[in-house]
């Protein structure tokens, strides 16, 4: 099975292309530049380069968040864009899932965390055992304080990973929770793990149609949070 991922949740943007759990190729770049501006041209010179076409893959996946509002937007759109064009099924993969997998080879605990602002971190847990993953928490939207006290009692190898890795590392750290940072080449989001989640979902029979394919959201975009704000201090 061919499958093209995009990946736009976070700061870097990246696309790959995997067949039956092999990287074929990827393409990342984290230059601060606008996902709205790298990411096709990306997805264009990676086809290209490799000699594959956008007919011959079974599948797009995408990373439908949590992120960034604006990144889950462009990437959902351009899947949808693609998967429309090419008449194919889209996976729906959760950023943090994907992230986990980054740290899959290294048994304890993998915490996955994304800069949610105000001190909160988008995240899930997942324990990595023989290079299996077990899920133990939904994605979440979770206060650093929060997070620390449920971790303060556990035991086990702790490693921090994502685009909020370094803020969770050091807030934990200074909160007397023992872990450890990933290294920079494991760090961050990237598609080869998107595509690499969309597999397992394919073979659970949870591909999704371009039409129902729709970005996950934890919290309403900080413009609505705003608004509500200002409607309950006036009390309307």
């Amino acid at each position: 099975m061919k499958i093209l991922a995009l990946e736009t949740a976070a700061k870097a943007v990246s696309a790959a292309v995997t067949e039956d759990g092999k990287v074929l190729a990827s393409a990342y770049q984290d230059t601060g530049l606008t996902h709205s501006r790298t990411l096709m041209p990306l997805v264009e010179l990676l086809l290209r380069n490799t000699d594959q076409t956008l007919a011959e893959m079974d599948a797009i996946a995408v990373s439908a968040g949590p992120g960034s509002f604006t990144g889950v937007r462009i990437g959902v759109s351009a899947a949808k864009g693609l998967a429309f064009a090419a008449e194919k099924p889209c996976a729906a993969v959760s950023t943090l899932g994907a992230l986990a997998r980054n740290l899959a080879f290294q048994d304890g605990l993998i915490i996955c965390a994304m800069d949610a602002r105000r001190q909160q971190v988008y995240n899930a847990l997942f324990e990595a055992r023989e290079g299996r993953l077990t899920r133990l928490t939904p994605d979440r939207a979770i206060a650093l304080a929060e997070l620390a006290e449920e971790l303060r009692s556990d035991t086990r190898p702790k490693t921090v990973l994502g685009d909020g890795g370094r803020m969770c590392f050091g807030f934990l750290t200074e909160a007397g929770v023992s872990c450890r940072l990933a290294p920079p080449h494991l760090l961050m989001q990237n598609a080869m793990s998107v595509a690499l989640e969309a597999e397992d979902l394919a073979q659970a029979g949870k591909l999704v149609t371009a039409q129902a394919l729709a970005p996950v959201y934890l919290r309403p975009p900080q413009a609505e949070r705003l608004r509500r704000e200002k409607l309950a201090e006036s009390g309307t």
